[in-house]
């Protein structure tokens, strides 16, 4: 069945126990990444990644994975990005099963009007859809008012605009520019603040503290003489750390799946065309020439490698700037080869 754009917050905030597939697509997909994310939060869940390519491999796989009990107990949510024909079949077999143990939110990009598995979905009431455009006017504004009240940051209007503008109204760019924003005021949810034009001034995205915010893209990129320069700028105590690691995360969580597509048998150039404006115009190039340079097995492992990072620097003695420079610099000799 199909959300509306009235129903679709109750719908992720306070999910539906009878709703087992949920679909989100469209032109923005930063978007429907987002709802996926807030859904996960609304189920208390966490994720669990199934590629579309072992779906189409075995379409039974969907509805098993789904039924099976988390070996750690908890709730989980099966996520499947990118998502499209391959998973047709498995789907079907899904919504014809029994009450899955978790539900499964796939993810997609533009979808035809023809297209199977939006058809089956809408007409499917164990199953809930939603598309997402890119937000403009005062729909950009109020979405940047809603993720700025989500870190902690109270956002007026003429402000909202401008971050909005700023980014494009790409929702993950605006998500990741209110939670530098929350971390340079102090905001966060139990302890609020005002964003005012003058926290913009001092690290927006054309200040120089936002450029540590790229360290993470230098190192993907391979630029050693660029990392080492911006490094070098680190205050002593590496209090930058977190914040840089957070967001090559989310650098990380977009290139991932954009890959996945690569390796199907998409070339960089068609998987970028497809983003249109989802993808911020200033990172067209750099994430292109990412697509082209990383697999996604590698990929995943620097994942990996950072989540571990993050969590020794959050809650050990490891030195945050030293710690910070050597694993940056380790991905950037994994990006040159060496």
């Amino acid at each position: 069945m199909k959300a509306s754009k009235a129903s679709i917050g109750r719908s992720v905030d306070q999910p539906d126990a009878g709703v087992w597939f949920y679909l989100f697509y469209g032109p923005d997909e930063a978007g429907s990444r987002a709802l996926g994310e807030r859904l996960l939060q609304g189920l208390g869940a966490s994720k669990f990644a199934l590629a579309a390519g072992a779906v189409k491999s075995d379409p039974a796989a969907l509805a098993d994975e789904a039924a099976a009990m988390s070996l750690f107990g908890g709730k989980r949510a099966i996520w499947i990005e990118p998502a499209g024909k391959d998973i047709e079949e498995g789907v079907a077999a899904l919504l014809d099963g029994g009450p899955p143990e978790s539900p499964v939110i796939a993810i997609a990009g533009a979808l035809p009007k023809a297209s199977a598995l939006l058809k089956m979905a809408d007409a499917a009431p164990k199953a809930l859809t939603f598309i997402s455009y890119v937000p403009e006017g005062q729909d950009a504004e109020r979405m940047v008012v809603e993720l700025g009240r989500r870190v902690g940051l109270k956002v007026g209007a003429s402000v909202a605009a401008r971050v909005a503008e700023a980014a494009a109204n790409d929702q993950a760019v605006v998500a990741r520019e209110l939670e530098k924003f929350a971390l340079y005021v102090g905001a966060s949810p139990q302890s609020p603040r005002d964003l005012r034009h003058e926290a913009i001034d001092g690290v927006g995205a054309d200040s120089a503290e936002a450029d540590f915010m790229g360290l993470g893209d230098l190192a993907l990129g391979g630029d050693l003489a660029g990392l080492s320069d911006k490094l070098s700028g680190l205050s002593p105590t590496g209090s930058e750390a977190i914040p840089v690691i957070r967001a090559l995360q989310r650098r990380l969580l977009m290139l991932v799946p954009l890959r996945t597509r690569v390796e199907r048998g998409e070339s960089p150039d068609a998987v970028m065309t497809s983003l249109g404006k989802a993808l911020f115009w200033r990172d067209r190039s750099l994430v292109g020439k990412l697509l082209s340079r990383w697999t996604s097995a590698k990929l995943a492992t620097v994942a990996e490698r950072v989540g571990s990072l993050e969590r020794s620097l959050m809650f050990g003695p490891a030195p945050e700037r030293e710690a910070l420079g050597e694993e940056l610099f380790a991905i950037a000799r994994a990006a040159r080869g060496r």
